[in-house]
């Protein structure tokens, strides 16, 4: 298999050191580009000294030189540079593994049109874990589909910036679809005050951020007479980091489209 040439976006960061770990340890890939955004205290360093090592790949911003000599970029940064990154992927025909959550609806569209012309695999969690979840809900919310309430309870550390999670808001969509039900008209984020009674069709959302949980998320159907959880809890970032080498895997013979985890694992 040929060597598959890795960029890293946003290096420095906590899902960046996980990603050059694991891309520094794959025998089939090859630390291209380590990327920060300008004024980090990084720039110039080896990436290396980010996982107590040495790999001969300094920390840079300068996307057209880190292009150049890649295959894919890999992305878990904020909404605003995914979208900068992506332009730079299209025009220069690398491919993108993206993990970022908080994207709006209109961000996510231009994965679309992008896809004409590259392939990309975007997931709002790359974790296959999370993926055989997504897919034991589908068959949960088929099978539960008449006298349960469901809810969403989801938990990450204090530094994450985007509520509900990507993947609680995954899970929903993918519930939601099961049902034949819009997420959009049927999700309840956060109750406070006088409510009322809950609706039959709703699916709520609740969230918690605290200390340096890495991710935890249950979907709740809540019968009468019982009750059923699926839950994942992630304890490691390095979890997401072997999925999106599986994603890039997957995309070794891809030239152009848009895929998502549930492609990557065969799990359609």
């Amino acid at each position: 298999m040929k060597t598959q040439k890795i960029a890293i976006a946003g290096s420095a960061g906590r899902m960046g050191r996980a990603l050059l770990e694991v891309v520094s340890q794959a025998p089939d890939m090859q630390l291209s580009a380590a990327l920060e955004r300008t004024g980090s205290p990084y720039m110039g360093k080896d990436a290396g000294e980010l996982i107590g090592t040495i790999c001969d790949v300094k920390i840079i911003n300068d996307f057209a030189a880190a292009l150049s000599e890649s295959d894919t970029l890999i992305d878990f940064t904020r909404p605003e540079a995914t979208i900068a990154h992506l332009a730079a992927c299209r025009a220069a025909g690398v491919k993108m593994v993206i993990g970022t959550t908080g994207l709006t609806a209109e961000e996510k569209s231009t994965f679309k049109a992008a896809s004409e012309e590259i392939a990309i695999v975007f997931a709002p969690n790359m974790s296959v874990g999370v993926n055989v979840t997504f897919k034991l809900l589908e068959i949960a919310a088929k099978v539960l589909n008449d006298g349960y309430d469901i809810e969403i309870i989801e938990a990450h550390h204090r530094h994450k910036v985007d509520a509900p999670s990507g993947t609680a808001l995954r899970m929903g969509e993918v519930i939601a679809q099961a049902l034949d039900r819009d997420l959009d008209k049927v999700a309840v984020y956060g109750r406070e005050g006088e409510t009322g009674e809950r609706q039959s069709d709703t699916i709520g959302f609740a969230t918690i951020r605290a200390g340096d949980i890495v991710g935890e998320h249950t979907a709740m159907f809540a019968g009468t007479g019982e009750r059923i959880e699926i839950s994942h809890k992630a304890s490691s970032r390095m979890t997401f980091a072997m999925g999106a080498l599986r994603a890039v895997r997957f995309l070794a013979d891809k030239q152009r489209g848009l895929f998502d985890m549930q492609d990557v694992l065969g799990l359609r």
